[in-house]
């Protein structure tokens, strides 16, 4: 069989895997994994609180690409080639095994993200992949069929094909590069935030947890549902981050100000909520509102609502009037809160934005710009809510670029 050599260039999740799956696809290609800092897998080894959310559970395809805000139903060609049970299996034949938390998160079961590390670097060495970390790329040009990598204050190298898989980059600089190769750039802005409310008292319950939540942000069709965390700056959870992520665009065109509603119960309709409440006052009418709560809220969040609805802590069901009582069942079932900036995790930062997907050949990770250069990663405009989604699309386009089809 013919050998050629392939750069990739980045060492995260996406340029390991699609390194790997060079050698695996193409034994006696020689692979070279170029990394321009000192380390490798740097996200990786703090994604999920250092434990590495290395997948998700979800088996069906069609859901599957719901987690991706950026990508969506045209991963469908991605995900039917590699998806999440074959990230698994990938993992289990290496004898890493994955456990899966209730939430539908897949970690490493040593619940250490090195593991992982530790498994894609020994297959590097197993494999004879050529790593060379410090290496940073200046110039990328193609030369009849191959390309020409030009590096700092070394020697030009000659490759037949080209795999980019550099990540995301919070400023549109970052991909000048890519763009001086005919590609076009969405522009990158964050993606998975958490929203900061100054004004608002709520951030006095910090630290305090509702496990099952709707938000809704107004004058938009994003909402999302799922468990909310308060903060000392405001709010953060999963149905937060889910809806900063759906709406990173449209958010970021008004400058992070605006206006969330939340229904705190597993109940929409004001009226239903509005006869719960009656029916505490009729079967607890001495007892103090406070301290017998007609709906399965935390403490600290009912004493919050109903001293927001004007309820003193000291009054009883049946002193509580119909007025009051109404205003309450809004308050449940649309909560209001104004939004004036964000705050982003600066080490674990994801970026929409990046290389236009209708520019690549999604069933090849293959560019239709030009020959023999592929792509992987955040480094294309794909990104997901949290969940272990970011690492699938990293897994799936690397493996599926390294087919070099």
């Amino acid at each position: 069989m013919d050998s050629k050599k392939v750069a990739v260039i980045g060492g995260g999740a996406a340029g390991f895997f699609a390194a790997l799956s060079v050698k695996e696809h193409h034994p006696n290609h020689q692979v070279t994994l170029f990394e321009k800092t000192s380390k490798v897998l740097s996200k990786v080894k703090i994604s999920g609180g250092g434990r590495c959310n290395v997948t998700h559970n979800c088996t069906d395809i069609s859901k599957l690409c719901e987690a991706y805000p950026r990508g969506g139903k045209k991963l469908r060609s991605l995900f039917s080639q590699f998806n999440t049970t074959d990230t698994v299996d990938w993992f289990e034949n290496r004898n890493i095994l994955l456990k899966t938390e209730k939430d539908g998160r897949m970690f490493p079961i040593s619940d250490k993200s090195q593991t992982i590390i530790d498994c894609l670097v020994s297959e590097t060495i197993r494999l004879k992949i050529d790593l060379q970390l410090g290496k940073s790329i200046e110039q990328m040009n193609q030369q009849g069929e191959g390309w020409k990598l030009q590096f700092k204050n070394l020697p030009t190298q000659h490759f037949d094909s080209i795999i980019v898989a550099t990540g995301g980059s919070s400023k549109i600089k970052g991909f000048e590069w890519l763009k001086d190769l005919g590609h076009n750039i969405a522009a990158p802005i964050p993606s998975l935030f958490t929203f900061n409310m100054p004004n608002e008292s709520i951030k006095n319950l910090m630290g305090l947890v509702v496990e099952k939540a709707k938000v809704r942000i107004l004058n938009s069709k994003i909402q999302t549902e799922g468990p909310i965390l308060i903060t000392h700056w405001g709010m953060s959870g999963p149905a937060i981050l889910k809806a900063s992520a759906f709406g990173a665009r449209e958010l970021s065109q008004r400058d992070y100000v605006f206006d969330i509603q939340i229904n705190w119960v597993d109940e929409t309709n004001t009226e239903k909520i509005y006869d719960q409440l009656e029916h505490s006052n009729l079967q607890h009418p001495k007892k103090r509102v406070i301290n017998q709560k007609a709906f399965l809220l935390p403490n600290r969040l009912w004493k919050y609502l109903i001293e927001k609805a004007g309820i003193s802590s000291d009054k009883k069901w049946n002193e509580v009037g119909k007025k009051k009582l109404r205003i309450l069942a809004s308050l449940l079932a649309q909560d209001q809160y104004a939004v004036s900036g964000k705050t982003t995790f600066k080490d674990e930062f994801v970026t929409c934005g990046g290389v236009v997907l209708n520019e690549i050949n999604l069933k090849t990770m293959q560019s239709k710009k030009a020959a023999n250069l592929y792509f992987a990663g955040e480094v294309l405009d794909i990104d997901a809510i949290t969940g272990g989604f970011n690492f699938q699309a990293a897994w799936s386009g690397g493996y599926i670029a390294g087919k070099l089809n």
